[in-house]
């Protein structure tokens, strides 16, 4: 695995469920082993089944790129925080704590 560049927390009703990160060329997610012991646990969505392994992509998962602000919320956002608009992660990690729905993300500073 590459080295970690940028890595948050996935909170799911305010549980924590698993850690989403970046390295250099891939994305990461994988679920926390304290989520999945949670026999009521559920996914964060269908894409990403409640699994221990670790999911991999070279693109931002679609479910946390479908979370990112859009239209002119996007665009003042972008102006605002000094983000590139086609910045998705950096977005989300900037404005992860208030999302529509049961999702929260956290950067963590490593």
């Amino acid at each position: 695995m590459d080295s970690i560049i940028i890595k948050a927390s996935v909170y799911f009703n305010s549980k924590k469920a698993g850690s989403l990160w970046k390295s250099e060329e891939i994305y990461y997610f994988q679920y926390d082993s304290e989520y999945l012991s949670d026999n009521q646990a559920v996914a964060i969505s269908f894409s990403l089944p409640l699994e221990s392994n670790m999911y991999k992509s070279e693109n931002l998962f679609p479910f946390f790129e479908g979370l990112v602000s859009e239209g002119w919320l996007l665009s003042q956002q972008s102006i605002n925080q000094k983000i590139d608009e086609d910045d998705y992660f950096t977005l989300l990690l900037e404005n992860g704590r208030d999302l529509v729905g049961a999702v929260t993300i956290v950067r963590d500073f490593i």
